[in-house]
Order: C-alpha cells, then structure tokens, then sequence
C-alpha cells in the first residue's frame, strides 16, 4: 500500500528502499512478509485485511518503523485518521528521521490546521530529501495560510525546478502570486498549467478572472465558456461572464447569463440585483420592477433594491410610489442616506412641494450626514502658497458615456498644466471610450468603485488635493458620503446636480449669473454660489451630425413641437400645458424623445387626450442611438423644455441641431438651466415668464414661421461663436474661480 500511495504523492522511492534501524534480520524478514501480504490486500481493495496484516507485522517487530508506517497509511485509507497519526507518531519515535513519517504525520496536522507542530515535521520530511516535492508542496500551503507568501511561493519555485509540469503545484503557485498581486506571474503560472490540463475548470476559470482584470475580456471570455464546457454549474463563472459583458457593453448576453445563473440559485442576491440593473438598462422596465421587488421579498434590508427599484418607477413617470418606497426602505435598512438622495432628486421634478421645504429637507440631509461621517482631517498641511500649483480632485461615478464628461472633458483639454494638476476618482464601475479619453487627460487616475466613502476619502486625503469638485450632488451614485468628512481643503459642487447638496463642508456650488442670478437662489444653499462670468456650461456634442437646412415646417406644412427631457420632468402640469399649446395649434404636431416604459407612454398618451389631443398627433420615441437621437431633432420646429425641471443637455443638443427652445424658469436653480444656455445665446425671447407666457410665446412663435426658418439655419454658427462652445474661455473662468477658492482659503488659514 505505501508504494502506491508514494506514487500518488510524487515520490520515487518503494516501501522496501527506506531507511530502517538495525533490527536482527529473522525480525525484518517476518515482518517484511506480513507487510507483502497488507499489500497485495490492499492492490485487491481488502483495506482491512491490510490493516490486520500491518498489526501483525507490528506484533512480529514492534520497533519496527516501516510496520507502523504503513499500518498509518492503511488506517488513513480506511478513515480512521486519529489511529493513523498514532501509528506515525509510534514510527517517529523509533526513527525520528523517517521521512515518509514525518511527512505523512505533518500533512495530517496541517489539515487539522495544527501549523506549529506541523511545520517541523515537514521541514524534517524536506531535510531528509530535498526533492520531496510533495513535502514541499503541504508546507507551501501551510505557510500561505500563516500568511508567509513569499516563503509559500519560495517552496513552490523549488518544486517547480524539481518537476516543472507538477500541476497541482504550479495552481498553487498561481493562487499564491494572486494574492501577492503578482498578477503577470500568475498568468504565466496558469498558462503552464493549461498547457498540462486545457479543460481543468479552476485553471480557466482563475485566469479568465485575472484577464478580466487586465483587460484581456475576450481570451477572459474563451477561457470562461471553456470553463462551463466543464463545470455548466458554475455559479460563480457565470456571474463573472455577466460583469464581463456588462463592463463591454453587452447587455443582452448579460442578462443571458444572469438568468441562467438565477434558474440555479434563484435567491442568490447580488446576481438579482445585477439583473435587475441590466434589465433597467435593456428598457425592460416591467421585468425589472419585478425583479427588484422579489430581491425586497428576499431581503428587507437590501438599500440598493430600493433604490433601484424607486428609480425604475420614477422612469415611468410613477414619482409617487418611488417616495413611497423610498420611504418604506428607510424603515427597514440601515443605511438611509442611499435612499434619500434619489428621493430628493425625485422631489426636484415635483412642482407641488414647496422650495422652502424642499430646502429644508436638504439641510436636514446634510447636518445628518455631516454627524454620521465627521470632519476628520482637519488641520490640513497643504501648502498655503496661495500662487502655488494646485491638485484639483474630481469625484464621479460618471466616467463613462455619460453628459458629465461631455462637461469636464474641455476642461481638462485646456487646463492649464502649469497652474493645475488633475486627479480623478472613478466610483463607477463601467468603463468605455470616454473613460479611456478621460484618463488619458488626467495626471492621476484612481479607481475606488468598491471602496468604502471612509477609504475613498483616505485616498483623496493622503493624494493631498486642494480643491476636490463634486460632480454628482444627490444624482446618479452620490458620493457626498466622501465629501462630508472633508478630505480635501476646498469643496465645491459642479454641474451633476443643480441644487444644493445640503452640506456645510462643501463650501460651493459653481453656477453662472443667469441661471442663479444673484439674490435669488442664494438663500436656498448651504454652498456660496460661485458665478461664472460667461456660463457654467461648455458644450461639445457626443458625435458630429450635420443639421437639416431646412426647418421641418417647410416641408410638412404644419409645425412640430419636441420634448427630449426625461420622462419624469414631463409633469401633469406640463402636458396640460402642451395641450393647450397644441389645441391652439390646430394643425401642430408633437415629437416625443426617450419615453422608454410602455406604461409611461400610455399615460402621457392618455393625459394628453384628456387634453384634447389626439394620439394621431404624438409620435413617441423610445431611446434610440446616439445619431437617430441627434438627428431627430430635424423633425422638430420648437423644443418644449419642461418645468419645473429644466432642461441641460437637451436643450444644448436642440440649439445646435437647430431647434429653438421655449423655457420657462422659476425661483428653483434646476428651473433655470434652459433659460442661462438662451440667455447666453442672446435668446431671451423664448425666455417666459409665466405658464401662461409659455403657452403664449410657443403658439406666437408657431405662427411666426420666418423666425422658425432663420434660427434653424443661423442656430450652430451662433452656437460655436458663444461662450456656450468656447473652451478656451470657459476653461481660464473656472481655473479663476478655483484659484480665488484656494487664495480665501489661504488667507482664512494662514494667520
């Protein structure tokens, strides 16, 4: 028995070659016979026949080691492992330098995870034969799991020269070099060892990992189905494909993978979540509202649920039931500042709460946050040289395709590289072409998705950045978690959210004249507002798309209206007032961009009848690509922005694809934004000043073709010679209001 278990352990010598003690030869010959006999047993399966036979060879010579060597191995074979290591404990004490004894004895200690008194014995197995590899291979493990890595991986290098196509061996060595972050060496290790074993299941499933995170997805993919090919079952690689296709883009194939996994394991629930998000992404609004719903079923606790599961129904236009699950998540989980900053973002497109309260619901946010993650680092030691170059900080979880970076990427073009060095902190976890261009614009690129807010404000704090710009508020993935333990010394607000994020420790939001005109809007912030001379927007559109020369009007013989904001700012008082619009415009028709819920289009479909609009005259669209996108607004004569949500993004893309838009603002910052982009056009025209002006003005400006005719051809040169789409400009107004930031704070901290 012994030899053939030597054999399976790597090693070269038979029972009859080891070593023995000097014993008188009748002793050894007997013995010796009832040891042939316990292995010829043991070849036949008798396990416990061999065992008989080991216990007589021990009654014939009981100093006899190799007896009570392999009496363990028979025990060992059978399961009877404390009797086992009793037998090897009995063969040391005859011969402490018995290999095989030591080994074998270190081996069964090691896996009872008795690391002290199993490192001696494996040290002694490898004194006595340096080329024990399977020796050298247990202790490897064992100093891996007392967290000795470079020692594991030494011993593993030593029985890699031994036999360099010992597989088990070099697997472990790959694990071990993961976990030193030699992640180049263990992608040479596992290839060597697919090269040994090409369908071994953890070899290709490990290595896909690691390609993944190199960014080698499509050998990481191969690799992964090769992996399935083995194990269909794989939970584990499944849910790895899903994030592979996920961080390329690939929805359909994720959410191909995600619900084989789910028929699996139907409660695994970070995998629902996933598919949850991916079906939101796939304009699956219904199946995904049910899959966030059955992951509350299973966890009553899961914040993230609701969170999603509130912004599917604020999608279709459903803002009531998202307050109120947002309120019923903030009973049962314990992280409830996730949940209330969708929650206010939602309230931002109601305009029947007060701004007051809705100001009041933010200060109450802040101060909340602000003791739940308290200032920490403070004093600061940055340098107080009030000239000096500064490190500004930008925090997004929107480095991706996305109209956050269509705003910051001019910036970081022109800046000046002297004045200003630029980190970024990427807490999103999808990357694209415009995360590739992004990076490449920056000094420091830092990836802290899956870090806490504490360690991701360790990062920002020991990267020692002066200025740190929000560029999420409570939109998208906040990070004000990061932003109230004030890592940097300066802290400022900019474009993702254009209200106040309700925080004292961000000391500003950045906004322009016109869209928070001085003494309006001041006392709805806890941030001074910082005005830009010019515009707080910078425009480049996402791709080049010529315009129509032509309004749509001259070729359709009645005018067309547009709406290209998000379905949740199309509120009940905004499409009454589109009704009345359009009933004043008998022959008018109306465009409808980005509805994407079947429920929601019904709805507005509805509330527009009731308004006496028929369905023959609303053409809705749901999201459709980039350039159908640009080049829809060819159909449209008039942009209709919406309140008491404005529009940003939209209604730049209207203007310089050569739709007007009609606005009309009120007190609130984020009612305003249409109307700073046309007064900084030189459009106040279509500025209104009231619900009824706007209403007023769309029906005058309908019935005033000429105008409609002109602004569509004149609208793009307009649109390049403005501030709106001067980068250079807008570029040095921003480096100015960060150096008067940091020279204030110099001088508040420099006495």
């Amino acid at each position: 028995m012994l030899g053939k278990i030597l054999k399976l352990l790597g090693g070269d010598q038979s029972s009859a070659q080891m070593p023995q003690p000097a014993l008188p030869a009748s002793g050894f010959a007997d013995a010796d016979l009832m040891i042939a006999d316990g292995n010829r047993a043991e070849e036949a399966g008798d396990l416990l026949r061999a065992c008989e036979c080991y216990r007589k060879a021990i009654a014939i010579s009981p100093q006899y080691a190799k007896a009570h060597l392999n009496l363990g191995v028979g025990l060992e074979a059978i399961g009877n492992l404390d009797e086992a290591c009793k037998s090897y404990e009995t063969a040391l004490v005859i011969d402490p330098a018995d290999i095989y004894a030591n080994y074998n004895l270190g081996r069964q200690l090691f896996s009872r995870k008795n690391l002290a008194d199993a490192e001696p014995l494996l040290r002694r197995a490898i004194d006595g034969n340096p080329d024990f590899v399977d020796a050298r291979v247990v202790l490897a493990r064992l100093l891996e799991d007392k967290g000795d890595l470079d020692d594991a991986a030494t011993e593993l290098e030593q029985v890699l020269r031994v036999r360099p196509d010992y597989f088990g061996a070099l697997c472990n060595y790959a694990d071990v070099l993961m976990k030193l972050h030699r992640a180049d060496d263990a992608v040479s290790a596992f290839r060597r060892g697919l090269a040994i074993q090409p369908r071994n299941f953890d070899v290709n499933y490990k290595l896909a990992c690691l390609l993944v995170g190199t960014g080698e997805t499509e050998e990481a993919e191969r690799l992964a189905h090769q992996a399935l090919r083995s194990n269909p079952d794989s939970l584990n690689t499944r849910a790895l494909l899903v994030n592979l296709y996920l961080s390329r883009g690939s929805l359909a194939d994720a959410a191909a993978q995600a619900e084989t996994a789910l028929k699996l394991r139907p409660d695994w629930l970070d995998l629902l979540f996933d598919y949850g998000l991916i079906l939101k992404r796939l304009a699956r609004t219904t199946e995904a509202e049910a899959t966030f719903r059955r992951a509350i079923e299973i966890d009553r606790t899961f914040v993230r649920a609701y969170m999603m599961l509130g912004a599917v129904l604020i999608s279709q236009c459903r803002i009531q039931e998202a307050l109120e699950v947002f309120s019923e998540g903030r009973k049962h989980g314990s992280d409830t500042f996730a949940l209330e900053s969708p929650e206010m973002f939602a309230l931002n497109c109601k305009d029947d709460i007060p701004i007051d309260d809705l100001f009041a619901r933010h200060v109450d946010y802040g101060r909340r946050l602000e003791q739940f993650h308290p200032a920490r680092f403070e004093p600061f030691d940055n340098g107080r040289d009030p000239n000096r170059r500064l490190r500004i900080g930008y925090v997004s979880a929107d480095f991706q395709f996305h109209v956050v970076p269509l705003f910051l990427l001019p910036l970081l073009e022109e800046r000046d590289r002297s004045a200003f060095e630029v980190y970024c902190y990427s807490t999103g976890d999808t990357a694209d072409e415009i995360t590739e261009r992004l990076r490449g614009l920056t000094d420091v690129w830092r990836d802290v998705a899956r870090l806490p807010a504490n360690e991701v404000a360790d990062k920002i704090h020991d990267d020692r950045i002066d200025i740190l710009i929000d560029l999420a508020g409570h939109s998208g993935i906040p990070n004000l978690g990061v932003f109230a333990q004030q890592p940097a010394p300066v802290q400022a607000t900019w474009v993702g959210y254009l209200n106040t994020t309700g925080l004292t420790r961000m000391q500003y939001r950045i906004s322009d004249n016109h869209c928070d005109p001085p003494g309006l809007t001041d006392r709805y912030h806890t941030e001074k507002l910082v005005r830009l001379p010019h515009s707080q927007w910078c425009y480049r559109p996402f791709t080049e798309i010529d315009c129509e020369r032509e309004a749509p009007f001259e070729h359709n013989g009645h005018v067309t209206f547009g709406s290209f904001n998000q379905t949740v700012k199309i509120t009940p008082a905004m499409r009454k007032l589109w009704g009345e619009i359009l009933t004043q415009v008998p022959d008018s028709r109306l465009v409808v961009v980005g509805v994407v819920d079947e429920r929601a289009r019904e709805d507005l479909y509805r509330d527009l009848e009731d308004a006496g609009v028929g369905r023959s005259r609303v053409t809705m669209l749901a999201y459709i690509p980039l350039e159908e996108y640009y080049k829809s607004f060819g159909r449209v004569d008039i942009a209709l922005d919406t309140m008491p949500f404005s529009g940003g993004t939209t209604t730049l893309d209207a203007l310089w694809m050569g739709a007007p838009v009609i606005t009309a603002p009120g007190v609130r910052s984020w009612s305003r934004s249409a109307a700073s982009i046309l007064t900084t056009l030189g459009l106040p025209d279509w500025i209104a000043d009231s619900p009824e002006d706007y209403v007023r003005r769309a029906v005058q400006f309908a019935r005033n073709p000429s105008t409609i005719a002109e602004l569509r051809t004149s609208l793009r040169s307009r649109m390049l010679e403005s501030p709106l789409m001067d980068k250079r400009r807008f570029t040095r107004d921003m480096e100015e209001a960060y150096r008067r930031m940091w020279q204030l704070w110099c001088s508040q901290t420099g006495e």
